[in-house]
């Protein structure tokens, strides 16, 4: 097999190519919030104005620039253009892109997300604190241990396959998900009973604010720590007993998360207790998903979910025999999205394990 070489980054990647899109133009749009952390795949987009920001086509990576953004992994490959579409995102983004015949698109993308990548990034942050941004001539110039072409392909094949199968079950997750969430808005909405117990969503449930825990005290392993868009660490030790809900309260307003785990939910978020045990926690979960949160805005300047709002909701109440019947009906779905998402972390962790060994040449592959 033929030897790797030290490389410049700038000499075996495009950074942030240069490409037309007028002013004005609608098209496919990607901000920052909608990139998932460690994530390969973008999984939606909005479509509005091209008024300013980075501009990129479908095969490019898009790196996170600023803090904590990069930290906590916010790296995606872009596939959801058309061909010889353009998109535009973020300005706080870094465009890669492959040169044809010497670097591999895949191959790119895995290296952003490698630890000598990724330390390096964010070793080279200047500004002040909480608005820190990555150095990016500090990483062009960067000199890069570099496989052959062949060997980039047979790297991104092996971490592209892991990836693909994550990407696989979470849709699956998504169905199932919505399945259930149709099924409730059917018996409790669509066919709701006038003469059903009027009430409101504090008759049923409690929102207790989550407790503030240390970046720094936050690990790859343990219970995960839970913030308003969902997982963003884990740690030793738990604040709640699974299962359990998450509900954000500060950034992304309102989201609703199921744990099955025990977990550590931060203060950017309310956890759940429930005040009527019969209701129970699937009823509950699909319930919260019905409500319109963003409405329950308290703060202009970001966003924060007002409890006292959220909680006089008024709501109808159905009968223990109908909420009892949901509950059995939908563990069959929940119960495969929980095996899913073991088999996800599972493929993840190798995934994780994999790549900087890949990346360093500690594991050569055969091409």
């Amino acid at each position: 097999m033929s030897e790797w070489k030290e490389t410049k980054l700038q000499e075996i990647a495009v950074i942030n190519p240069a490409e037309r899109l007028a002013k004005g133009t609608k098209a496919k749009k990607v901000a920052m919030e909608l990139l998932q952390p460690f994530t390969k795949k973008i999984s939606t987009y909005t479509k509005e104005e091209y008024k300013g920001g980075v501009k990129f086509r479908n095969g490019d990576t898009l790196v996170a620039r600023i803090t904590p953004s990069l930290e906590n992994g916010k790296t995606s490959f872009v596939d959801l253009l058309e061909d010889d579409e353009v998109g535009f995102g973020s300005t706080e983004f870094i465009v890669l892109r492959e040169i044809k015949g010497i670097s591999d698109k895949n191959y790119l993308f895995y290296l952003a997300c490698s630890p000598e990548f990724r330390d390096l990034a964010i070793a080279s942050m200047t500004g002040s604190s909480g608005r820190q941004r990555v150095q990016t001539d500090v990483v062009k110039q960067h000199e890069f241990l570099f496989p052959p072409l062949p060997e980039q392909r047979a790297i991104a094949s092996v971490l592209s396959s892991l990836d693909d199968k994550i990407d696989l079950l979470h849709r699956q997750n998504k169905t199932l998900e919505a399945m259930a969430e149709t099924l409730f808005r059917q018996w409790f909405v669509e066919e709701a009973d006038e003469g059903w117990e009027e009430g409101m969503l504090g008759d049923v449930i409690e929102l207790i604010y989550g407790k503030g825990l240390k970046k720094e005290i936050r690990t790859d392993t343990g219970c995960p720590v839970i913030g308003s868009s969902g997982v963003v660490g884990y740690h030793s030790e738990f604040l709640v007993e699974g299962p359990g809900i998450v509900i954000g309260r500060k950034g992304t307003l309102g989201k609703v998360i199921y744990l099955w785990d025990n977990f550590f939910p931060i203060d950017t978020t309310y956890y759940i207790k429930s005040k009527v045990e019969s209701a129970g926690l699937l009823y509950e979960y699909f319930l919260l998903k019905t409500l319109n949160f963003e409405e329950m805005n308290s703060d202009s300047a970001v966003p924060g979910l007002n409890r006292d709002i959220a909680l006089s909701t008024e709501i109808k109440i159905a009968p223990l025999g109908k909420l009892n019947k949901f509950n059995q009906f939908t563990s069959t779905f929940i119960n495969k999205l929980r095996d899913n998402i073991k088999q996800i972390r599972t493929l993840e962790k190798l995934r994780d394990t994999l790549l900087p060994k890949l990346m360093s040449r500690e594991v050569r592959m055969s091409y």
